[in-house]
Formats: structure tokens, C-alpha cells, sequence
């Protein structure tokens, strides 16, 4: 068998193993999912909060039409519902968005593309969406009757998802800090990490929590091609800029840490820490056995090889190509949905959990 034909058998036993874990934790009653972040997995918070223009080809896939998504389908989020329920109407909506009268009655997403946790007072930082979930949460045990919102007992079993902090670093190696200096904000990132989850348990009544890690953002076609004075030294053997997945593994590293920490402090709560670098790294490194092709490049850009990425010119304005074969990285920041597609059915697998929680634990 020629390699190209190997390559094209385990990438057709993966998609059939994936596909399997995708659909066996289907819930009865699918819980409540409370999610915070940036743009890895906001489903149109930004559009909603700002009508911000997100177009076509963004969504081309899936839904068909752009949905604020930054991606050409489904995210990972997504596929997490899905998982868990097979209803299009249980993906999780943007809490901004109320021109669509949403009832929320399975959740609510405050995550926003751009977002940080620091500074703690900019939109839509870590603090300013726990805000708005301690509001919702007010109206909502005012406002609750039977399938319209949440009450107290649909708080407190709620799941609560975080995936922040990629841009707090990426930010501060495109603000020209120095490598040290952008691991000396590390401490202050995890600290509002931790005052999110903290709130959320003592005030949000939340008991179960699912923690990301940040994925390897030296590997995106952005920062490679916007990184400023780089030399082959600063590159690893797969392309991707080493101090900026050093400073990734290092802020996983802690986050980790503050897991294990918050699961003595939180004795009564279930905190799930979820390695999304090592499956994505994985994908990238890989890339070729799971049948995508340009691990560095963006689908959906201007430019070509080896990057396909210019800041002038965005996926869906004007003068953007698209690719037409499988690619890991949309837009030169997010992944597509066939690469979303992967980490979620490896992160469902549990071999990237700690501690290793099926994700149907969280059903109702």
C-alpha cells in the first residue's frame, strides 16, 4: 500500500472512530451550559453586542449562512451540544442576541471574540461575562416558570465551560513584549481565571465546571506572518513560533495547577481541565495522517503560501480566496470545522481530561 493510501485509510478509520465518539453520550435530559470565552467558541456574541459584520463564506457549511461564527461551520462548542443532544435548536445562543427571543432554557453563551481576561473592565473581558451571568441569573429566578429560563436548581446543576486566555497572550506578544515579560502576566491571567470560577460557585450556585487550556497560537497563520523580526531560529521543526508555544504551555502549566488547586478549595464541585493544546499541536504536527493539507496556511485568506494571510485583506471582505480542499486553520486565527471537528471527538474521547470525566456526566 503507497503511503498517500495509508494516509487515506487512517484518516477514514479516525472519521468513523470520531464519529462514534460523537453520538454515544446522548443525554435524556441534556444540561444547562453556562459557556465563557473568546472567539474559540463564541456561536455570535460579537455580531449580537456589536454588530460587528461577519460574512459568508464564514457558515458556508453546516448552517449555510454566517451565524457570527468565526468559521465555516460548527464549532467545538457546538459540537459538544450536539453530543449531547442532536437539536440544531440546543446550541447554545449568544446571550446578547434577544432580538431572536431566545428562552435560554439550555443555556446561555457569554463568550465574545477578542475577549481577555485582563483588563478586567473592557468588553467583553472574563469579569464583564461573569457579570453579565450573575444579571441573567438574577432576572432569570425573577422572571423563571416552567419552560421559560432556569431556576435555582438549573443553576446549580448547570455545567459551566471556560476557554479564555489565548488572547491575553497573543495580545501581548503583538504588543511587542518581551518573552518574559509576557510570561510575568501569567499569575494575574490565572488569578482571574480563578476569581471567575470562584464567583461562579459562590454566586452562581455552579458545581460543574469544564476548564480549556489554550491551544498552540505559534502555530496560527497570523501571528507567523505578522511576528516581527523572525529568523529560522524562532521556528520549530513543524513552522510554529517556539517562544509562543512556550509561553502557552507555561500558562497551561498553571492552569492545570489552579484546577487541582480550586478541586481541594471546591471539594464539593467537579472541575474538569481539558488539554486542547496537545490535540491541536497534534492535528498540526500530524496534519497530513488526518487528511488535511497546510497545517500553516488559512483556508479562507489572501496571500498564498506560505501563510495565506494579510491583515488588510479578512476572509469575507473583499479580495479573500478560499480553499476548496481540508484545511486545519480557517482564517488565519480559528480552525475549520472539519479541524473543530477532530478536537472535540478527541476531547469527548477523555484521553486529554483531568481528571477523565465522561462529558454525559454533566446530563440531567
Amino acid at each position: 500500500m503507497s503511503s498517500k493510501a495509508a494516509a487515506v485509510m487512517v484518516f477514514l478509520l479516525s472519521s468513523i472512530l470520531l464519529l462514534q465518539v460523537l453520538s454515544q453520550s446522548r443525554c435524556t435530559i441534556p444540561p444547562v451550559i453556562f459557556n465563557f470565552g473568546d472567539s474559540n467558541s463564541d456561536t455570535g456574541g460579537l455580531v449580537a453586542g456589536l454588530g460587528f459584520p461577519v460574512n459568508l463564506p464564514n457558515g458556508r457549511n453546516f448552517f449555510a449562512s454566517s451565524t457570527g461564527r468565526f468559521c465555516d461551520g460548527r464549532l467545538i462548542i457546538d459540537f459538544f451540544c450536539e453530543s449531547l443532544n442532536s437539536s440544531r435548536q440546543q446550541l447554545l445562543s449568544p446571550y446578547l442576541d434577544s432580538i431572536r427571543g431566545h428562552t435560554y432554557e439550555n443555556g446561555v453563551n457569554f463568550a465574545v471574540a477578542g475577549s481577555k481576561t485582563l483588563p478586567k473592565y473592557t468588553p467583553f473581558a472574563l469579569n464583564i461575562q461573569l457579570m453579565q451571568f450573575i444579571h441573567f441569573k438574577s432576572l432569570s429566578l425573577q422572571l423563571s416558570s416552567p419552560g421559560h429560563l432556569i431556576n435555582e436548581e438549573g443553576f446549580k446543576n448547570a455545567l459551566y465551560m471556560i476557554d479564555i486566555g489565548q488572547n491575553d497572550l497573543a495580545d501581548s506578544f503583538a504588543n511587542n513584549l518581551t518573552y518574559a515579560q509576557v510570561i510575568r502576566t501569567i499569575p494575574s491571567i490565572i488569578t482571574e481565571i480563578k476569581n471567575a470560577i470562584k464567583a461562579i460557585h459562590d454566586q452562581g450556585g455552579g458545581r460543574k465546571f469544564w476548564v480549556h487550556n489554550t491551544g498552540p497560537f505559534g502555530c496560527l497563520p497570523k501571528p507567523l506572518t505578522l511576528a516581527k523580526s523572525k529568523t529560522s531560529n524562532d521556528l520549530d521543526s513543524y513552522g510554529c513560533l517556539t517562544s509562543y508555544n512556550a509561553a502557552a504551555r507555561i500558562f497551561n502549566a498553571a492552569l492545570l495547577h489552579l484546577c487541582g488547586e480550586l478541586r481541594s478549595e471546591l471539594s464539593d464541585s467537579t472541575i474538569v481541565y481539558v488539554d486542547i493544546y496537545s490535540i491541536k499541536f497534534d492535528l498540526i504536527a500530524n496534519s497530513s495522517r488526518y487528511g488535511f493539507a497546510s497545517p500553516l496556511m488559512a483556508c479562507c485568506g489572501s496571500g498564498g503560501p506560505p501563510y495565506n494571510y494579510d491583515l488588510r485583506v479578512g476572509c469575507g471582505l473583499y479580495g479573500y480566496e478560499v480553499c476548496t480542499t481540508k484545511y486545519v486553520n480557517w482564517d488565519g486565527v480559528h480552525y475549520t470545522e472539519a479541524a473543530n471537528f477532530f478536537v472535540a471527538a478527541k476531547v469527548l474521547s477523555m484521553n486529554y481530561s483531568t481528571p477523565r470525566v465522561p462529558f454525559d456526566f454533566f446530563c440531567r
